[in-house]
């Protein structure tokens, strides 16, 4: 029989179609491995495989984000404890080689040794319905700028006689305009086909800006009932603040302070100092897009906050170059961002109507 008293810790390497498991005791000793369809049907049967070994005391899950979501979700809800587990390096993968089995073992090492701790985002409140609906608005708008960008190229080489209308017409001009051509049907006219390929350009930009203005139209609420403060602050908008929580996500506690905020959104100061020169330099690490987000924040108060501007005059007078002080603004603006985007989330799980007591400063 199995002894029950025993203490495992669960790996999982995670696919598209199937999810392949692994158990090692609390000292690493290999027990068992087996693969599961990634079904709901594979995910509770994956996780009565596991409680077979004993009591389960974590499980290391790569991509908690993607392939693993739907398997995070139910361990969380069995009330199992889940670690967010990284790809093996190639370092590691050229010394002990790549299968499934390899990276499940590996994935449930890491828990039992303590070398992974991150907590997932458990993806079950209004920040999933944030990222999930600005995930279809991010490739809506995408896709507009690149029919526009296509639209004007044609322009270009366009014959002159159409080119003469159009021209000199906003964005939004020419997409009425262009959707109202009407070309002739012989196609291998290039006056017509030029014509053709505009309408259709036309009517493409129109349907996507309708489609933005009306996602624009759902997000905003739900961003103003998920963080009704943060919009309060300067420089903040719906898009800043939507890209924020979805960043920090739906359980704040995994971010058990505002340097690992920071650190999360690229802005934590990195140390660049060499021999008598003391200087730190920009983080190019972390969620790219939250640090896009920051320095959307930081222009725009570097613009029109008339302490951000005398900070900045301040600092100028010191010798710091401009990066350094856009740098330093971005960490005071993390700061800020983080006390009320915890407050504004814990409110939101808890339903309690706080608001925060001690904003840190703006810079």
């Amino acid at each position: 029989m199995t002894d029950q008293t025993l203490e495992v810790t669960g790996g999982v390497d995670t696919h598209g179609e199937t999810h392949h498991a692994a158990v090692v005791d609390r000292i690493g000793r290999h027990l068992a491995d087996r693969e599961f369809p990634a079904t709901g049907t594979g995910y509770r049967q994956l996780l009565s495989w596991l409680r077979s070994f004993g009591r389960v005391k974590a499980v290391g899950v790569e991509g908690t984000g993607a392939y693993g979501a739907g398997l995070a979700r139910t361990l969380r809800r069995a009330g199992l404890q889940v670690v967010e587990v990284d790809r093996p390096d190639r370092r590691t993968r050229r010394m002990k080689g790549k299968s499934d089995p390899i990276d499940a073992y590996a994935a449930a090492e890491a828990v039992a040794s303590g070398r992974a701790t991150g907590t997932p985002k458990s993806r079950d409140g209004i920040v999933e319905s944030v990222r999930t609906l600005r995930v279809v608005r991010r490739s809506a708008v995408k896709s507009r700028t690149q029919a526009i960008n296509q639209a004007r190229q044609l322009l270009v080489t366009a014959p002159e006689a159409l080119r003469a209308q159009l021209r000199g017409l906003t964005t939004a001009a020419l997409a009425k305009a262009c959707a109202r051509l009407r070309p002739g049907t012989d196609l291998a006219d290039p006056a017509h086909a030029a014509k053709a390929a505009l309408r259709r350009l036309g009517r493409r930009i129109l349907a996507l800006t309708e489609e933005i203005d009306e996602l624009e139209a759902e997000l905003k609420p739900l961003t103003t009932r998920a963080a009704p403060e943060l919009l309060a602050l300067k420089g903040v908008g719906a898009d800043v603040a939507g890209q924020l929580l979805a960043t920090a996500g739906d359980n704040p506690d995994r971010l058990n302070s505002e340097a690992a905020f920071a650190h999360l959104c690229g802005a934590a100061p990195i140390p660049a100092s060499s021999g008598r020169r003391d200087r730190h330099r920009l983080n190019r690490g972390g969620d790219r897009a939250a640090n896009h987000a920051l320095h959307t924040i930081v222009l725009s108060r570097m613009r029109w906050d008339e302490r951000t501007r005398a900070y900045v005059e301040r600092r100028t007078s010191e010798g710091l170059a401009k990066k350094d002080i856009m740098r330093c603004l971005k960490r005071h603006v993390a700061r800020e961002v983080y006390r009320v985007l915890m407050t504004s989330l814990h409110t939101t799980r808890t339903g309690l109507n706080t608001t925060p007591s001690d904003l840190a400063e703006a810079a």
